[in-house]
């Protein structure tokens, strides 16, 4: 079994409402993950309470300037609190699946409960690399929103990841 955590995964979130035009759309990294390779069985395990804030997404551009320290630290603490992931509740997302050719299909676990979730993986260059839409109503999980409701997050994230393969 081999076990990969080099690499990056990156969540991407979007703004909607009244108010959006004073809201971002955000990219955060998770820094703690791991994934099983076993065969063609893929399992990971996710720490979301390691998610960061990178910055402000702004016409396709990273602007990590683009968000205050302070929001950086509300927008983590909304993320993982109670309302969002729960960290203290659920510390770990899992994913248990397998590689059928180019596509990985299985099962995720988030906040706590389950869902099916298949997505393409391209190999190369000693690299596994895609990307996926989650709908985190799926999950249980509520669109996070502020200022009753004149801005909040779209019910949608998009994650991408680009991991090192074993040698």
């Amino acid at each position: 079994m081999d076990t990969l955590t080099d690499g990056t995964i990156h969540v991407f979130t979007f703004k909607e409402g009244l108010l959006s035009k004073v809201a971002h759309d955000l990219r955060l990294s998770l820094s703690r993950f791991e994934i099983r390779l076993d065969g063609d069985a893929v399992e990971a395990t996710l720490w979301p309470a390691s998610l960061a804030v990178d910055g402000a997404v702004e016409n396709g551009r990273l602007r990590p300037d683009g968000v205050s320290g302070k929001d950086k630290n509300d927008i983590h603490g909304n993320a993982t609190g109670p309302k969002i992931l729960d960290v203290a509740r659920h510390p770990t997302v899992e994913f248990r699946g397998a590689r059928r050719g180019d596509r990985v299909e299985g099962t995720l676990r988030l906040a706590g409960r389950e869902a099916p979730l298949a997505f393409p993986v391209t190999e190369a260059d000693g690299r596994a690399a895609g990307s996926f839409e989650l709908v985190p109503s799926r999950w249980g999980i509520k669109p996070f929103k502020a200022l009753m409701g004149a801005i909040r997050l779209q019910d949608r994230v998009q994650v991408v990841f680009d991991v090192a393969l074993p040698g």
